[in-house]
């Protein structure tokens, strides 16, 4: 046997020791993510406008999922932890128009991965990708850029519907990507 090729088996129970603690490494931040604690916005509940609600923080990590819940304003899309998602009027087509404090207090739902998930009724091909100043990518339904909001504490909340906040309305959508012009 070669000294490369006796170094390579020496090698491998090291990797098979790593692969386990990077595994386990991965779930217990993904725990973490969602644990439910109410301190600095990594839990179901939001410290202040400037921290990113949970659910944008694990979207982003994990890829994203997009779903639909039935709500007082009907069946409206959100995200896979239930958290609303939200358009607004001041984008153009696909350009954002919400970025610095407009971003903070309705932070836009990106993720990192290739593969978004569709669930619950929500349409596959009205799913779609842009690209935000920094090079983020920024979920698209029915070609609205899709943002949550800092104010909606627990899943279905949906108090930013018919906002103004940052110069114009903020609204849920509906399965089709109509925006839900009720409430506000």
């Amino acid at each position: 046997m070669s000294l490369c090729r006796l170094k390579a088996i020496r090698r491998r129970p090291s990797l098979l020791l790593v692969l386990p603690a990077a595994a386990a490494s991965a779930v217990v931040l993904a725990a973490c993510s969602s644990s439910g604690s109410s301190s600095g916005g990594s839990g179901g509940s939001y410290g202040s406008a400037a921290s990113s609600p949970p659910a944008a923080t694990a979207q982003a990590a994990a890829g994203a999922v997009l779903t639909l819940r039935h709500t007082s304003l009907g069946t409206i899309l959100t995200d896979g932890k239930g958290f609303t998602l939200y358009a607004f009027e001041a984008d153009k087509g696909t350009k954002s128009a919400c970025s610095g404090a407009c971003a903070a207090a309705w932070p836009p739902l990106t993720t990192t991965s290739a593969h978004v998930s569709v669930t619950g009724g929500a349409i596959k091909f009205l799913v779609g990708k842009v690209t935000r100043p920094g090079g983020t990518r920024q979920l698209t339904y029915a070609g609205h850029p899709l943002y949550l909001f800092t104010a909606d504490r627990s899943p279905g909340d949906t108090s930013g519907q018919g906002s103004t906040a940052f110069g114009a309305r903020w609204d849920v959508l509906t399965t089709t990507g109509k925006e839900v012009r009720a409430g506000g």
